[in-house]
């Protein structure tokens, strides 16, 4: 297998403004010799990202962007907010930066109240908060990343990166229970809505290469909001304006691992003066989405908060009508996080018209399923996980949609393992691409989790789930019994497994023509380049 069939050149990136691809004097686009550990569910993550937080001394680094942050959410227990451990930890001498999107107001369900009173607490103890609008109108930054980094002791330093923001609702663990602190979504998911999410653990050279994409946005020297209303409230909220010199970058850290780990972004092209580092945008997402999926023969697994956008799909459905031995498994939401009479439609369209460009195009080869708890409550998939023939892996802040591909910023880590993994020695594909030990072992822990399957004692044992066709079979055959058993009242043991049959609720033609233009505009814009919308290109 060669590393370059399935990750991009620097050329392929699309983007020559970024120092990414110029770190390394090979020019090489990525990264060898790292370990990826995935941690799966919030509290895994919050857990050991407290940790490895109240373990820093003064002088070391701290930076972190996000979407969202409640200062009050607790990463394990009272005392634990995470106000509170950022706080304390500039008090003790960490030198704290942290990027955040400014968002949108409280009154139209997002967090601009939330975001800002976070920033508030870092401030107190002596630490840096950027409230970031540089987007385009209407966008985000979502990214969702933590770099930690020890001067005089490398071998600490970690990069945190996935789909798990630090604030309400995220942390959950395997009973799929709910956070405390929780946020209310669709009314489906209960007064502390279940929360599937994961996030990765990053050893090794990536590390710098996750530091730089924070280095590259915080030395932008654009204005962090172009709107006087913005404007107006940072000098009332006294907040950080513009931002100080962060202290030089320190060499990456050795390599520790096997695995080769890909630093990919969307950014939008902004109107009137873009980004430094990306003039044109970025769009390194979805061409290496594009790329892999080029080369998917047996398997495409996803968990996707979203799976809508027909144009994103469509390049999924391309793979299937190639490859007639290919499947997908899709995981993702029962219900829509808004349930409202118009945000319901408007959440809908978009899934409805992408699941009947997939199953025109692969027929019975595509399944995709819901998830629940023991209880029978909905599980919130927020996971953002793509595994391609237990090869490919890539786990990040973007969603199979045309936002994450084209409009807000996003971040994502492609995972090639150099180790194959010993139950698959063959290759049955016949393309050198046998299966790989982290894409394969993250795709069986998730679908275990699914299962309610234990691991088995010999991890080189045979499993039937290492086979596309019995992985698919077992989701289906899971799926239609927990179906069966809610049809008939739930009468009688429970089956195992947490995977229901996903069916969405039908929408009239009138719901249809109102909903799909509100969706175009105001779920899932574009925010690519005119030239490159005309060449229907990413």
């Amino acid at each position: 297998m060669e590393t370059v069939d399935w990750l991009l050149t620097a050329g392929e990136r699309g983007n020559p403004a970024t120092r990414l691809d110029r770190r390394r004097h090979d020019g090489t686009a990525w990264s060898v010799g790292n370990e990826v550990r995935p941690l799966v569910h919030g509290a895994t993550y919050f857990a050991e990202l407290l940790a490895a937080v109240r373990a820093l001394q003064s002088g070391d680094l701290l930076l972190f962007t996000d979407w969202r942050g409640d200062p009050d959410e607790r990463l394990a227990g009272p005392g634990t907010e995470i106000g509170t451990v950022l706080r304390e930890a500039a008090e003790r001498g960490v030198v704290v930066k942290g990027l955040v999107w400014r968002s949108h107001l409280d009154s139209l369900q997002f967090s601009e109240a939330e975001n800002r009173h976070l920033g508030e607490e870092i401030r107190a103890g002596g630490g840096e908060y950027l409230l970031d609008m540089r987007v385009r109108p209407g966008g985000t930054h979502h990214q969702k990343c933590v770099v930690l980094r020890h001067p005089g002791r490398p071998e600490l330093d970690v990069a945190y990166v996935g789909g798990i923001d630090l604030s309400h609702n995220r942390n959950d663990d395997i009973d799929h229970g709910g956070d405390d602190r929780s946020q209310p979504i669709a009314e489906a998911y209960g007064p502390h809505p279940p929360w599937h999410d994961i996030q990765l653990a990053i050893r090794g050279p990536a590390v710098g290469d996750i530091e730089t994409v924070f280095r590259e946005r915080w030395t932008d020297p654009a204005p962090l909001t172009r709107s006087p209303l913005s404007r107006l409230r940072e000098l009332l909220h006294r907040e950080d304006i513009h931002a100080n010199p962060l202290p030089p970058q320190l060499p990456d850290p050795s390599p520790c691992g096997t695995h080769t780990v890909q630093v990919l972004r969307t950014y939008p092209n902004r109107l009137l003066r873009g980004y430094d580092f990306a003039p044109d945008g970025e769009r390194s997402v979805a061409r290496a989405y594009l790329k892999a999926l080029r080369r998917a023969r047996g398997l495409i697994y996803l968990e996707d908060q979203y799976l809508w956008s027909p144009q994103v799909v469509e390049h999924f459905a391309r793979a299937l009508r190639a490859n007639p031995e290919l499947r997908l498994i899709a995981v993702i939401p029962s219900v829509p996080e808004q349930d409202g009479p118009l945000t319901l439609p408007m959440n809908l369209i978009g899934r409805i018209t992408a699941l009947e460009t997939l199953r025109r195009a692969g027929g019975g080869r595509v399944a995709v399923y819901g998830l629940e708890n023991h209880a029978g409550t909905p599980v919130y998939v927020h996971a953002k996980v793509c595994v391609v023939d237990d090869v490919w892996a890539a786990v990040g802040s973007d969603n199979i949609n045309l936002r994450s591909w084209t409009h807000d910023s996003e971040l994502s880590c492609a995972v090639l393992d150099e180790t194959p993994d010993p139950r698959d020695p063959q290759d049955p594909a016949g393309l050198g691409d046998g299966a790989r030990r982290f894409a394969r072992n993250l795709r069986l822990m998730l679908a275990r989790e699914h299962l309610d399957r234990e691991e088995p004692g010999d991890p080189q044992a045979p499993d039937v789930l290492c086979d596309p066709a019995g992985v698919f079979d077992a989701f289906a055959s899971a799926a239609a019994a927990l179906d069966s058993w809610h049809e008939r009242g739930r009468s009688g043991p429970r089956p195992p497994g947490r995977l229901r049959t996903y069916r969405p609720p039908e929408l009239s033609w009138v719901q249809r023509i109102l909903a799909t233009p509100l969706y175009r505009v105001v779920i899932d814009p574009d925010g690519r380049p005119l030239r490159l919308r005309l060449r229907k290109a990413f």
